[in-house]
């Protein structure tokens, strides 16, 4: 008898497949955006000083763009759930 994960099991599983694969997206978006934007010269097996020091600043401004997104994104969660909060003790104590 082959072992059957629970139904949380199985969504917690499928949660992580979703986040590693949205990972991989973003991974990838980034790469090919950096590759574009700072490889320019295919005649060398090397990249030139300029070419690296392009990708090293186009990979800190994403990360840094992508952390401030989720900082302001946690924001907006907390005020949004704050103003849930008083709605439902407001309509508490109207009652």
């Amino acid at each position: 008898m082959a072992f059957m994960p629970n139904p949380q099991q199985q969504q917690q599983q499928q949660m992580q497949i979703k986040e590693f694969r949205d990972f991989l997206s973003s991974y990838n978006r980034l790469t090919e955006s950096c590759f574009v934007d700072c490889i320019k010269d295919f005649t060398g097996r090397k990249l030139l000083d300029k070419e690296t020091k392009c990708t090293s600043n186009c990979m800190d401004k994403y990360l840094k763009m992508t952390m401030r997104v989720s900082q302001r994104f946690q924001e907006y969660q907390v005020q949004q759930n704050e103003g849930l909060l008083a709605a439902k003790q407001k309509a508490m104590g109207g009652q």
